[in-house]
């Protein structure tokens, strides 16, 4: 989960760059454009959309089997909150590409959410696995 969070980290600069590209003139803009970062933040996004997606609903499922239950914290309630929310955020993109800004501002908004909560997310992770360590 921590390369997935770097991996993050890269989407959300590549989305950065798409929207420097966006608002760059001239001869900037055509260097910028070179670069593909709009096809190369679409494909990681979708990557992530899947990864992420399937870390939370396998994360709980082996819990429930080595478990019987699910344990409600800050790691589950985090990991929902990012899958809610990168949802929603993938589902902005149509509207993006007809040129929506609303659209834009709020899928960059929740995507620094989801960052932040992926953060949680992986601290919390790590203090439940060494809790796990020291009770074996």
């Amino acid at each position: 989960m921590w390369v997935l969070l770097a991996f993050s980290l890269y989407a959300a600069y590549l989305g950065l760059q798409v929207q420097r590209t966006r608002n760059a003139q001239g001869e900037e803009k055509k260097e910028l454009i070179k670069g593909k970062f709009n096809v190369k933040h679409y494909q990681i996004g979708s990557i992530l959309l899947a990864l992420m997606v399937a870390g939370a609903v396998g994360g709980m499922a082996v819990t429930y089997i080595n478990n019987g239950k699910l344990f409600v914290g800050p790691h589950l309630l985090a990991g929902l909150g990012m899958t809610s929310l990168i949802a929603f955020s993938a589902a902005l993109s149509p509207f993006m590409q007809k040129g929506a800004n609303w659209a834009r501002v709020t899928h960059i908004l929740l995507n620094f959410v989801i960052l932040g909560l992926f953060t949680w997310q992986a601290i919390t992770g790590v203090q439940i696995v060494q809790r796990i360590l020291s009770n074996a």
